[in-house]
């Protein structure tokens, strides 16, 4: 009688099933936050983000008068309308020195016209602002808020134009008064207008 023995003998590697290490095989992972998107969102918010602070902080440093290489002040409007005057009783005393100081100079304006009392493609005189549907949100529309422009020579139309343009001319900055309250703080003797 012949006895059966079991062998406690391993297995031999061949006659095991095959383990694959997968990982072994896969490319070297990148790093997972740093990606060509996110670093493309990076440069993008940030150069927003730097624009409007360098824009911010350059308004804020010049008051919006830039002395360009022409020889005009480059004259942001909005800066020299976001100040208080009483629109009954305002004087030339009340509008800021820095303001006033601009005075006779050649300026280059950008903004919008407005012509009330015109319908052709042609103006003799337009109010300039340096945004019509944003100057007036805090109340009625306030005489320092528009330059009250018109032209050089004598005679000649403006040309109409929506949307934003480029005036160039001679500021004259004082306040004019009719009927009990203030006319214009700004007035402009234009001697060009273009689109931008």
């Amino acid at each position: 009688m012949s006895q059966a023995t079991t062998s406690s003998v391993p297995a031999s590697p061949a006659s095991s099933p095959a383990v694959i290490d997968y990982n072994a095989y896969a490319p070297p992972r990148k790093s997972s936050w740093l990606n060509l998107r996110v670093l493309l969102f990076v440069l993008v918010f940030g150069g927003i983000i730097g624009w409007v602070t360098y824009v911010g902080i350059s308004s804020a440093m010049t008051g919006g008068v830039v002395l360009n290489k022409d020889g005009y002040y480059e004259v942001d409007l909005k800066s020299i309308s976001l100040f208080p005057l009483d629109q009954q009783n305002g004087a030339t005393a009340d509008i800021p020195e820095r303001i006033r100081a601009l005075d006779g100079k050649k300026v280059v304006l950008v903004g919008e016209m407005w012509a009330g009392n015109s319908a052709g493609s042609a103006v003799g005189g337009f109010d300039l602002c340096y945004s019509i549907a944003k100057c007036c949100f805090s109340g009625p529309p306030q005489a320092q808020h528009f330059v009250k422009s018109t032209p050089s020579q004598k005679g000649v139309g403006l040309p109409m134009y929506d949307g934003l343009v480029r005036v160039k001319g001679t500021l004259s900055v004082g306040v004019v008064q009719e009927a009990g309250k203030v006319q214009s703080v700004y007035r402009l003797s234009v001697d060009s207008l273009d689109p931008i």
